[in-house]
């Protein structure tokens, strides 16, 4: 896992070179495409802009249409498709271990339809190549997967299966999985969709591919693994020595990763990864005047979203990101270990940047005080706290003192 840390001057340098590179409408003579640049009355040619090289690029709006991975795309925006497509090499192979050319993939408008575009494209797969009927086909997830899974279903018309987690350890319940298996073989499912998790929404849980898979494969012979990275996948690579949900894993066919969490990017910074020779079953033949084709559900989408996630990865390098997500493990590290001293119930992966706290150990003013989010609103079991680079350990240990002067109340009643 290697990229090399850049020069704010190189960055700059480079972008600016790749929007050279692009269509320019102020000088060249075009009558065929709208115009994609922002609109001229409201964001016009401010004399920073020089220097704004992420700005520079929101203003000129190149679209990246297409899957530039797998064809060339749009030549009107050649010079920062090409930064896109370094992006997305860092991600799939220097970050999640995925071979040279071995894989295709985009930046997307979010988790939510990254993890969509993984589902459409495998019940494309079963259709075309096994002449699968979508009822026929069913995705498989824990109850702690992200609510998109439960959207892509609804969407495709195939069958949500949802499997029930271990309160404590938030592990799949293997006997309940045995048995939403053989529900659904019973049913008539014969091609399977599964669905594993690097990081969930509340817990920051890590699924274990493995069992799931001894037993999936008691009973189905066609089926493919989707990985939701979508908040793991920035930290869990780094902080984890295992590699069983990357591409080093030949089980793992497709993976979904954020940038607008934890590398803090702008919304609109998912990322979509899968393995050669998987994209073209959502080819769309229709797009015929989009050169090279489209793959995606969202069509046209923001060259800018790309460029800031390289530009962040650039800035930092791999080795100065590792630090990062290290001094975050470190501070989970030091709230967990005051939780322990405690004697607060919560739960952890030890590799993740997640503490989600029993909600019958901390009281509704402390956690509307600190903005701790709720598993469910109408009647919470648990509260989380996400330790990014804005909490610092004096936030920390506020938030450890009032916890620790509600306690003291309680003990002395």
């Amino acid at each position: 896992m290697y990229w090399a840390k850049l020069q704010a001057t190189t960055i700059r340098e480079r972008v600016f070179d790749a929007l050279n590179k692009n269509l320019n409408y102020n000088t060249e003579l075009i009558l065929g495409l709208p115009g994609t640049y922002l609109d001229q009355g409201q964001f016009y040619n401010f004399p920073f802009l020089k220097e704004a090289a992420f700005l520079s690029v929101l203003v000129n709006n190149p679209n990246h249409i297409g899957c530039h991975t797998y064809s060339e795309g749009e030549k009107y925006f050649s010079g920062t498709q090409q930064l896109e497509i370094d992006l997305l090499r860092i991600c799939a192979v220097e970050i999640l271990g995925a071979e040279e050319s071995g894989y295709d993939g985009y930046v997307a408008p979010g988790g939510t339809e990254a993890n969509i575009q993984a589902q459409w494209m495998y019940r494309n797969y079963f259709m075309q190549n096994e002449n699968a009927k979508a009822e026929e086909i069913g995705v498989i997830f824990s109850e702690d997967a992200h609510y998109s899974v439960y959207k892509g279903s609804n969407l495709l018309g195939i069958h949500p299966i949802t499997v029930k987690v271990e309160h404590d350890t938030r592990e799949i319940l293997l006997d309940d999985l045995n048995k939403k298996l053989e529900e659904a073989y019973n049913k008539g499912i014969r091609y399977l969709i599964i669905h594993l998790s690097m990081g969930t929404t509340i817990f920051g849980s890590v699924d274990s591919p493995e069992p799931v898979l001894k037993l999936v494969k008691q009973y189905f012979k066609h089926y493919f693994v989707h990985v939701d990275a979508a908040f793991g996948g920035f930290i869990y690579p780094f902080s984890s020595q295992k590699k069983d949900l990357s591409f080093e894993n030949p089980e793992i066919s497709s993976i979904t990763i954020d940038g607008h969490k934890m590398l803090q990017s702008p919304y609109g910074t998912g990322v979509f990864l899968c393995r050669k020779s998987l994209i073209e079953y959502v080819q769309t033949p229709e797009a015929s005047y989009v050169y090279g084709s489209d793959f995606t559900l969202c069509g046209s989408r923001s060259g800018a979203n790309a460029i800031s996630m390289w530009m962040i990865l650039m800035t930092h390098g791999s080795e100065g990101w590792s630090r990062i997500i290290q001094e975050l493990i470190d501070r989970a590290d030091y709230l967990c270990n005051a939780l322990n001293e405690m004697g607060i119930k919560y739960y952890r992966n030890p590799d993740m940047n997640i503490i989600t706290i029993d909600a019958n150990e901390i009281s509704e003013g402390i956690a509307e005080k600190y903005y701790l989010v709720a598993d469910n609103y109408l009647k919470p079991q648990w509260r989380k706290v996400v330790v990014m680079a804005h909490v610092k350990k004096e936030m920390i240990d506020l938030f450890l003192l009032d916890l620790k002067k509600e306690r003291e109340v309680l003990i002395s009643k």
